[in-house]
């Protein structure tokens, strides 16, 4: 299995859909299903009945998940969206930024 290329806590930019060119912080990320929670983006409302559980009822708002190909890590120097590359640093691979070539992490 390759190496997750995006992971729990980074910066992100959102690249396509309805919340282009936001920013956010992953909270989940799910391989399997190729997709990636970022809190504050692809936010989904439900409209909940008032029940036993919940006498108020009201509007849930929740993350949705959203394929991780529409995000990409946002660089350390400008907040703007790059690719990730993998080098060896002290005999440890970390990913680098390909636009400033910064450390992400490690």
């Amino acid at each position: 299995m390759a190496a997750a290329k995006i992971k729990k806590g980074d910066s992100v930019v959102v690249l396509s859909g309805k919340d282009k060119g936001k920013t956010g912080t992953v909270a989940q990320v799910m391989p399997k299903d190729g997709k990636v929670v970022v809190e504050g983006v692809n936010v989904i409302t439900r409209h909940r009945k008032p029940t036993q559980m919940n006498p108020q009822g009201g509007i849930d708002r929740a993350p949705a998940p959203m394929a991780i190909s529409k995000v990409a890590v946002a660089d350390p120097k400008d907040g703007k969206p790059t690719r990730v590359r993998f080098e060896t640093k002290d005999g440890k691979k970390v990913r680098v930024a390909v636009k400033s070539g910064e450390t992400i992490d490690g």
